[in-house]
C-alpha cells in the first residue's frame, strides 16, 4: 500500500492505525507500507502529524521506499462519518484498520503503486531478511 508522507511516517512511527482510502477491499492480512514519491506538505503542520513525532530527518520520513509492515485487520465503510474509527479517520473515506505495525530498521527503496499492489518476491525476501537479522542481533 503506497501512502504519501508524512502519513506513511505516522503509520510507521506515530500510531496512525487508520488509512483513509477511496475504495474498500476484501483483503485482510499483511501489507507493506510504502512511502510514495509524493509529500502532502499541508499535512506536515497537522496537529495529528506533529503528535505522531513527525521528523523529516528520521530515515522513515523518506520517500520512494517501503518503511513498515502492518496487518490490515478490518475496513469500515461508514463513509458518512457515523463510525467511531478515531481521530485518524476522515469522513467520506473507507477506513482501513491497521494493527501490528512493524517499522523497518531502515527503508528499502522500491516502486509503489496506488492502492493495493503485489510486491515483487525479492522485495518480500529483503523485508523478511531485514527483520530476521534485526531480531538476531
Amino acid at each position: 500500500m503506497s501512502v504519501q508522507q508524512p502519513w506513511a511516517f505516522a503509520i510507521a512511527r506515530g500510531g496512525k492505525t487508520v488509512s483513509n482510502q477511496g475504495l474498500p477491499t476484501a483483503y485482510r492480512g499483511p501489507l507493506l507500507v510504502h512511502a510514495s514519491m509524493r509529500v502532502d506538505l499541508k499535512a506536515c503542520d497537522s496537529p495529528l502529524i506533529r503528535a505522531a513525532g513527525w521528523d523529516p530527518r528520521d530515515p522513515l520520513a523518506t520517500i520512494g521506499a517501503v518503511i513498515a509492515v502492518a496487518d490490515l485487520d478490518d475496513v469500515c465503510s461508514a463513509r458518512d462519518g457515523s463510525c467511531d474509527c478515531g481521530p485518524w479517520s476522515e469522513r467520506g473515506f473507507h477506513h482501513w484498520h491497521l494493527t501490528g505495525v512493524r517499522p523497518l530498521p531502515r527503508p528499502i527503496i522500491a516502486l509503489g503503486h496506488p492502492g493495493l499492489w503485489e510486491p515483487h518476491p525479492t522485495l518480500l525476501t529483503e523485508v523478511n531478511t531485514m527483520f530476521a537479522l534485526n531480531n538476531a542481533s
